[in-house]
């Protein structure tokens, strides 16, 4: 069994120590060709997936992630909790238990006109995009340190975010299976507290936001809010960590497989937690793009 290991910021190569199942195994490092591994295992958080994704793709084999980030909402959601979750299965694949499955990711591509380019690149994510108050939230929370952004960070940043962000004219365009012509119709055009686009239920440390989000059905499950109060969002939030935030009227929740969104000016676009672009955007799904080892 040959594998590479990624190892993120603030990751000790000790960590590594425990997965060395055989001789030279993990090697450090990103290789350029898959020739010769069985496997590539990231240790690190959603960040570090995030960065890594176009390579990883283009690889095509099977990743293990383990837990060790400030963020892991990803590991989360594919039932890796914790390094110890993540060594039992790296030993059962390792054992040949083909304990393996495909998942989507997100695709955000800048659309040409004002704030992108025809020849703007695409950029995956594996978790959650949006734009927004989340936007908002994310920045402030990765001037935290390390530490603070792995305990509670995303909670932390949200009051300073709240006093400062001002709700923005949003335009929403979905496109569904079944149209033969790929053309958007409008949802919905108002005032947008944040638009979140997901591919696995949790981001933010946990926030439940797309509580019925399934990493392979080749869909975007989508999360609007509308303008709100600042006392009703105090009290949003906190639903929002139990997935009981859908039954809220200023709450638009729906799947589909590609959508368009524009603001009445640029925004910044985050997935992963990190900065991607600015709007507008248009969000597809590359179905089954990632092979990831599980329990």
């Amino acid at each position: 069994m040959r594998a590479a290991a990624i190892i993120g910021l603030g990751i000790s190569p000790d960590e590594v120590r425990p997965f060395q199942l055989g001789r030279g195994n993990p090697a450090l490092g990103l290789p350029a060709a898959a020739a010769g591994l069985d496997a590539i295992l990231i240790f690190g958080g959603d960040g570090t997936v995030h960065r890594h994704l176009p390579q990883l793709v283009r690889l095509g084999l099977p990743v293990l992630v383990v837990p060790c980030g400030s963020g892991n909402d990803f590991a989360h959601a594919l039932n890796l909790p914790s390094v110890r979750h993540a060594l039992a299965a790296w030993k059962r694949f390792s054992n040949g238990a083909g304990n393996v499955r495909q998942i989507d990711l997100g695709i955000i591509r800048e659309m040409p006109g004002e704030g992108g380019s025809a020849a703007a690149p695409s950029h995956y994510f594996c978790c959650v995009g949006g734009v927004g108050l989340d936007g908002a939230i994310a920045r402030i929370a990765n001037r935290l340190p390390r530490w603070l952004r792995g305990h509670g960070g995303y909670a932390l940043s949200l009051p300073p975010a709240v006093a400062m962000f001002q709700s923005q004219e949003m335009e929403l365009r979905t496109r569904e299976e079944a149209d033969e012509q790929n053309s958007y119709a409008l949802r919905s055009s108002r005032k947008m507290l944040l638009v979140a686009f997901a591919n696995t239920p949790v981001y933010g440390g946990g926030m439940k936001i797309a509580p019925l989000a399934v990493m392979d059905d080749g869909q975007l499950d989508v999360c609007a809010i509308r303008d709100i109060s600042r006392a009703k969002l105090s009290l949003l939030f906190p639903s929002v960590y139990f997935g009981k935030h859908l039954g809220i009227k200023e709450v638009e929740y729906f799947k589909t497989e590609a959508l368009r969104l524009a603001t009445a000016g640029p925004m910044d676009v985050y997935a992963d937690g990190e900065y991607v672009c600015r709007t507008p955007v248009e969000v597809t799904v590359a179905s089954r793009a990632l092979t990831v080892i599980t329990p």
